[in-house]
Protein backbone atom coordinates (compact mmCIF):
# COMPACT_ATOMS: atom_id res chain seq x y z
CA UNK A 1 0.00 0.00 0.00
CA UNK A 2 1.55 3.39 -0.92
CA UNK A 3 1.83 5.84 1.32
CA UNK A 4 -0.06 8.70 2.17
CA UNK A 5 1.39 12.40 2.17
CA UNK A 6 0.50 14.64 4.78
CA UNK A 7 0.72 18.36 4.27
CA UNK A 8 -0.27 21.07 6.63
CA UNK A 9 -1.32 24.26 4.85
CA UNK A 10 -2.01 25.58 1.74
CA UNK A 11 0.30 28.75 1.00
CA UNK A 12 3.22 28.18 -1.32
CA UNK A 13 2.96 24.59 -1.74
CA UNK A 14 5.57 23.20 -4.58
CA UNK A 15 3.95 22.05 -7.81
CA UNK A 16 3.95 18.23 -6.96
CA UNK A 17 1.69 19.38 -3.99
CA UNK A 18 -0.81 20.96 -6.16
CA UNK A 19 -3.70 20.19 -8.57
CA UNK A 20 -5.24 16.95 -7.14
CA UNK A 21 -8.85 15.98 -6.99
CA UNK A 22 -9.80 16.71 -3.38
CA UNK A 23 -12.51 15.72 -1.33
CA UNK A 24 -13.46 18.10 1.12
CA UNK A 25 -15.10 18.08 5.40
CA UNK A 26 -13.87 17.12 8.82
CA UNK A 27 -13.96 13.59 7.70
CA UNK A 28 -14.36 12.78 11.63
CA UNK A 29 -15.06 8.63 11.71
CA UNK A 30 -14.37 8.85 7.92
CA UNK A 31 -17.48 7.03 7.85
CA UNK A 32 -19.39 5.09 5.08
CA UNK A 33 -21.09 9.12 4.16
CA UNK A 34 -17.40 10.13 3.90
CA UNK A 35 -16.44 7.65 1.99
CA UNK A 36 -18.99 8.38 -0.54
CA UNK A 37 -17.40 11.64 -0.92
CA UNK A 38 -13.95 10.52 -1.49
CA UNK A 39 -15.20 8.12 -3.78
CA UNK A 40 -16.19 11.16 -6.05
CA UNK A 41 -13.40 12.83 -5.52
CA UNK A 42 -11.07 9.49 -6.98
CA UNK A 43 -13.31 8.93 -9.98
CA UNK A 44 -12.74 12.49 -10.55
CA UNK A 45 -8.52 11.91 -10.14
CA UNK A 46 -8.76 8.97 -12.33
CA UNK A 47 -10.39 10.90 -14.97
CA UNK A 48 -8.12 13.64 -14.90
CA UNK A 49 -4.91 11.82 -14.25
CA UNK A 50 -4.65 14.13 -10.99
CA UNK A 51 -3.70 12.84 -7.44
CA UNK A 52 -6.54 12.17 -4.77
CA UNK A 53 -6.56 14.45 -2.23
CA UNK A 54 -8.60 15.06 1.05
CA UNK A 55 -8.98 18.31 2.53
CA UNK A 56 -9.54 18.45 6.51
CA UNK A 57 -9.33 20.84 9.54
CA UNK A 58 -6.83 21.42 12.59
CA UNK A 59 -8.45 21.87 15.11
CA UNK A 60 -12.01 20.36 14.33
CA UNK A 61 -14.12 23.69 13.22
CA UNK A 62 -16.21 22.15 16.04
CA UNK A 63 -13.58 22.52 18.39
CA UNK A 64 -12.18 25.97 17.44
CA UNK A 65 -16.17 27.29 17.11
CA UNK A 66 -17.48 25.58 20.32
CA UNK A 67 -14.21 24.99 22.47
CA UNK A 68 -16.33 24.10 25.82
CA UNK A 69 -18.45 21.19 24.37
CA UNK A 70 -17.46 17.72 25.78
CA UNK A 71 -14.86 15.86 23.55
CA UNK A 72 -16.56 14.21 20.70
CA UNK A 73 -14.11 13.04 18.14
CA UNK A 74 -14.21 9.94 16.53
CA UNK A 75 -10.48 9.27 15.95
CA UNK A 76 -6.70 10.72 16.13
CA UNK A 77 -4.91 12.37 13.09
CA UNK A 78 -3.07 9.39 12.83
CA UNK A 79 -5.69 7.19 12.42
CA UNK A 80 -7.84 9.50 10.06
CA UNK A 81 -4.62 9.25 7.66
CA UNK A 82 -4.38 5.45 7.88
CA UNK A 83 -8.14 4.88 7.37
CA UNK A 84 -7.65 7.46 4.45
CA UNK A 85 -4.51 5.56 3.08
CA UNK A 86 -6.77 2.29 2.98
CA UNK A 87 -8.62 4.27 0.50
CA UNK A 88 -6.12 5.08 -1.63
CA UNK A 89 -5.93 8.72 -0.72
CA UNK A 90 -2.47 10.37 -2.37
CA UNK A 91 -2.17 13.58 0.02
CA UNK A 92 -4.45 14.69 3.18
CA UNK A 93 -4.29 18.55 3.49
CA UNK A 94 -4.35 19.49 7.17
CA UNK A 95 -5.42 23.24 7.08
CA UNK A 96 -5.42 25.04 10.38
CA UNK A 97 -8.52 26.92 11.30
CA UNK A 98 -7.01 29.82 12.31
CA UNK A 99 -8.43 33.62 12.15
CA UNK A 100 -7.41 33.80 8.75
CA UNK A 101 -9.45 31.19 7.59
CA UNK A 102 -11.96 31.23 9.85
CA UNK A 103 -12.79 34.73 8.96
CA UNK A 104 -12.75 34.39 5.07
CA UNK A 105 -16.40 34.38 2.80
CA UNK A 106 -17.32 31.32 1.25
CA UNK A 107 -15.77 33.13 -1.84
CA UNK A 108 -12.54 34.05 -0.41
CA UNK A 109 -12.35 30.29 0.96
CA UNK A 110 -12.62 28.80 -2.73
CA UNK A 111 -10.58 31.60 -4.61
CA UNK A 112 -7.71 31.67 -1.99
CA UNK A 113 -7.18 28.08 -0.64
CA UNK A 114 -8.41 25.75 -2.82
CA UNK A 115 -7.80 27.55 -6.30
CA UNK A 116 -4.87 29.48 -5.74
CA UNK A 117 -3.22 28.10 -2.95
CA UNK A 118 -3.92 23.98 -3.41
CA UNK A 119 -4.66 23.99 -7.28
CA UNK A 120 -7.71 21.85 -6.95
CA UNK A 121 -8.81 20.59 -9.80
CA UNK A 122 -11.93 18.79 -8.80
CA UNK A 123 -13.48 19.34 -5.65
CA UNK A 124 -16.01 16.27 -3.72
CA UNK A 125 -18.73 17.07 -0.62
CA UNK A 126 -21.15 16.12 1.11
CA UNK A 127 -24.82 16.91 -0.11
CA UNK A 128 -24.89 18.84 3.37
CA UNK A 129 -21.38 20.28 3.42
CA UNK A 130 -21.01 24.21 4.39
CA UNK A 131 -17.68 26.84 4.14
CA UNK A 132 -17.09 29.83 4.52
CA UNK A 133 -17.47 32.72 7.30
CA UNK A 134 -21.09 32.14 8.55
CA UNK A 135 -20.95 28.32 6.79
CA UNK A 136 -22.91 30.15 3.77
CA UNK A 137 -21.23 28.51 1.23
CA UNK A 138 -23.30 25.22 0.03
CA UNK A 139 -22.76 22.99 -2.47
CA UNK A 140 -24.47 24.95 -5.45
CA UNK A 141 -21.97 27.90 -4.44
CA UNK A 142 -18.66 25.20 -4.73
CA UNK A 143 -20.20 24.71 -8.23
CA UNK A 144 -20.23 28.36 -9.38
CA UNK A 145 -16.91 28.95 -8.14
CA UNK A 146 -15.85 26.08 -9.82
CA UNK A 147 -17.43 27.19 -13.14
CA UNK A 148 -15.62 30.94 -12.29
CA UNK A 149 -12.61 29.66 -11.47
CA UNK A 150 -11.48 26.53 -13.50
CA UNK A 151 -12.39 23.44 -11.17
CA UNK A 152 -14.83 20.87 -11.24
CA UNK A 153 -17.20 19.84 -8.66
CA UNK A 154 -19.20 16.66 -7.31
CA UNK A 155 -21.93 16.17 -4.43
CA UNK A 156 -22.26 13.22 -2.64
CA UNK A 157 -26.21 12.19 -1.85
CA UNK A 158 -27.07 11.20 1.36
CA UNK A 159 -26.10 7.60 2.03
CA UNK A 160 -28.35 5.76 4.48
CA UNK A 161 -28.75 1.96 6.41
CA UNK A 162 -30.98 0.88 3.45
CA UNK A 163 -28.86 2.38 0.96
CA UNK A 164 -29.08 5.28 -1.47
CA UNK A 165 -31.08 8.00 -0.14
CA UNK A 166 -33.39 5.63 1.61
CA UNK A 167 -33.58 6.21 5.53
CA UNK A 168 -31.64 8.20 7.94
CA UNK A 169 -28.05 9.25 6.45
CA UNK A 170 -24.51 8.34 7.83
CA UNK A 171 -22.89 10.67 10.02
CA UNK A 172 -20.54 11.63 12.75
CA UNK A 173 -23.14 12.56 14.77
CA UNK A 174 -25.18 8.93 14.85
CA UNK A 175 -21.83 7.36 15.67
CA UNK A 176 -21.43 9.44 18.83
CA UNK A 177 -24.57 8.49 19.45
CA UNK A 178 -24.77 4.88 19.12
CA UNK A 179 -21.32 4.73 21.39
CA UNK A 180 -23.24 6.65 24.26
CA UNK A 181 -25.79 4.33 24.07
CA UNK A 182 -23.34 1.50 24.43
CA UNK A 183 -24.03 0.04 21.02
CA UNK A 184 -20.73 -0.46 19.51
CA UNK A 185 -22.43 -2.63 16.65
CA UNK A 186 -23.99 0.25 15.30
CA UNK A 187 -21.16 2.19 15.20
CA UNK A 188 -19.60 -0.39 13.07
CA UNK A 189 -22.24 -0.62 10.61
CA UNK A 190 -21.76 3.30 10.11
CA UNK A 191 -17.91 3.24 9.85
CA UNK A 192 -17.66 0.60 7.93
CA UNK A 193 -15.19 -1.02 10.93
CA UNK A 194 -15.02 -0.74 14.71
CA UNK A 195 -14.97 2.21 16.79
CA UNK A 196 -11.24 2.47 18.05
CA UNK A 197 -9.93 4.15 20.89
CA UNK A 198 -5.40 4.63 20.34
CA UNK A 199 -3.20 6.04 22.29
CA UNK A 200 -0.51 5.16 25.34
CA UNK A 201 -0.69 2.48 27.62
CA UNK A 202 -0.60 4.49 31.21
CA UNK A 203 1.65 2.86 33.98
CA UNK A 204 -1.11 2.43 37.07
CA UNK A 205 -1.23 0.61 40.26
CA UNK A 206 -1.00 -2.54 38.72
CA UNK A 207 -3.91 -4.18 41.04
CA UNK A 208 -5.20 -6.02 37.96
CA UNK A 209 -2.09 -7.60 38.10
CA UNK A 210 -2.10 -8.35 41.32
CA UNK A 211 -5.38 -9.67 40.72
CA UNK A 212 -4.93 -12.24 37.97
CA UNK A 213 -6.04 -9.61 35.60
CA UNK A 214 -3.44 -7.51 34.00
CA UNK A 215 -4.72 -4.12 32.21
CA UNK A 216 -3.46 -1.71 29.91
CA UNK A 217 -5.01 1.72 30.60
CA UNK A 218 -5.21 4.35 27.74
CA UNK A 219 -6.56 7.75 28.82
CA UNK A 220 -9.73 8.62 26.48
CA UNK A 221 -8.51 11.74 26.15
CA UNK A 222 -10.44 13.81 23.16
CA UNK A 223 -12.82 10.63 22.18
CA UNK A 224 -16.18 10.82 22.17
CA UNK A 225 -17.32 9.14 25.60
CA UNK A 226 -18.90 5.32 24.76
CA UNK A 227 -21.10 4.12 27.52
CA UNK A 228 -19.49 3.52 30.56
CA UNK A 229 -19.53 -0.65 31.12
CA UNK A 230 -17.48 -3.44 29.73
CA UNK A 231 -17.22 -4.55 25.99
CA UNK A 232 -15.08 -7.43 24.17
CA UNK A 233 -12.61 -5.94 22.12
CA UNK A 234 -9.60 -6.57 19.86
CA UNK A 235 -6.51 -5.00 20.81
CA UNK A 236 -3.79 -3.98 18.11
CA UNK A 237 0.00 -3.98 19.21
CA UNK A 238 2.69 -1.30 17.29
CA UNK A 239 4.21 -4.35 16.06
CA UNK A 240 0.73 -5.28 13.96
CA UNK A 241 -0.11 -8.04 16.41
CA UNK A 242 -3.63 -8.09 17.63
CA UNK A 243 -5.20 -9.43 20.87
CA UNK A 244 -8.51 -10.36 22.29
CA UNK A 245 -9.68 -8.93 25.57
CA UNK A 246 -12.08 -7.72 27.94
CA UNK A 247 -12.29 -3.98 28.58
CA UNK A 248 -13.86 -1.94 30.98
CA UNK A 249 -14.70 2.09 30.06
CA UNK A 250 -15.28 4.34 32.75
CA UNK A 251 -13.93 5.95 36.20
CA UNK A 252 -13.65 2.17 37.90
CA UNK A 253 -15.32 3.20 41.26
CA UNK A 254 -14.67 0.01 42.81
CA UNK A 255 -11.32 0.78 43.24
CA UNK A 256 -9.92 4.13 42.16
CA UNK A 257 -12.99 6.62 41.08
CA UNK A 258 -11.43 8.65 38.93
CA UNK A 259 -13.02 11.80 37.70
CA UNK A 260 -11.01 11.11 33.69
CA UNK A 261 -12.30 8.03 32.03
CA UNK A 262 -10.07 5.44 31.16
CA UNK A 263 -10.51 2.27 28.57
CA UNK A 264 -8.75 -0.67 30.93
CA UNK A 265 -8.01 -3.68 28.59
CA UNK A 266 -7.04 -7.15 29.28
CA UNK A 267 -5.65 -8.80 27.04
CA UNK A 268 -6.12 -12.73 26.46
CA UNK A 269 -2.98 -14.96 26.49
CA UNK A 270 -0.67 -11.81 26.58
CA UNK A 271 1.85 -10.67 29.54
CA UNK A 272 4.35 -8.26 28.42
CA UNK A 273 5.59 -4.61 29.20
CA UNK A 274 4.02 -2.56 26.91
CA UNK A 275 4.32 0.60 29.51
CA UNK A 276 4.16 4.00 27.56
CA UNK A 277 3.55 1.83 24.30
CA UNK A 278 0.54 2.74 21.88
CA UNK A 279 -1.97 0.58 21.37
CA UNK A 280 -5.29 0.77 19.08
CA UNK A 281 -8.33 -1.15 20.96
CA UNK A 282 -11.62 -1.53 18.84
CA UNK A 283 -14.62 -2.02 20.78
CA UNK A 284 -16.72 -4.84 19.59
CA UNK A 285 -19.47 -4.91 21.84
CA UNK A 286 -21.10 -3.87 24.78
CA UNK A 287 -21.37 -6.51 27.82
CA UNK A 288 -22.73 -4.66 30.94
CA UNK A 289 -22.89 -1.46 32.95
CA UNK A 290 -20.04 -0.19 34.95
CA UNK A 291 -20.71 -0.87 38.71
CA UNK A 292 -19.63 -0.61 42.21
CA UNK A 293 -18.74 -3.83 44.22
CA UNK A 294 -19.23 -4.31 47.35
CA UNK A 295 -15.46 -5.66 47.41
CA UNK A 296 -12.44 -6.56 45.31
CA UNK A 297 -13.53 -9.91 45.68
CA UNK A 298 -16.55 -9.99 44.38
CA UNK A 299 -15.35 -7.44 41.33
CA UNK A 300 -12.67 -10.24 40.72
CA UNK A 301 -15.34 -12.68 40.12
CA UNK A 302 -17.25 -10.68 38.04
CA UNK A 303 -14.54 -9.88 35.59
CA UNK A 304 -13.87 -13.72 35.32
CA UNK A 305 -17.08 -14.19 34.17
CA UNK A 306 -17.50 -10.59 31.77
CA UNK A 307 -14.15 -12.28 30.04
CA UNK A 308 -15.57 -16.12 29.45
CA UNK A 309 -18.35 -13.69 27.74
CA UNK A 310 -16.12 -11.81 25.86
CA UNK A 311 -14.23 -15.20 24.27
CA UNK A 312 -17.61 -16.65 23.41
CA UNK A 313 -18.83 -13.09 21.67
CA UNK A 314 -15.68 -12.95 19.92
CA UNK A 315 -15.46 -16.36 18.42
CA UNK A 316 -19.06 -15.72 17.49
Amino acid sequence: MKRIRVIRGWKDLPPGDRGAAVAMGSFDGVHRGHQQVIELAHRAASDLGAPLGVITFDPHPRVYFRPDEPAFRLMKTDQQARALETLNVDILYVLPLDAELAGMTDRAFATRVLHEGLGARHVAVGFDNSFGKGRTGTPDTMRQYGAELGFGVSVADPVGANGGGRGEKFSSTQVREALRDGRPEVAAEILGRPFAIEGPVQRGRQLGRQLGFPTANVDLGDYVSPRFGVYATRTRLSDGRQFDGVANIGVNPTVHGVTRPLLEVWLFDFDEDIYDRIIETDLIAFLRPEEKFPDLETMTGQVMKDAERAKAVLRA
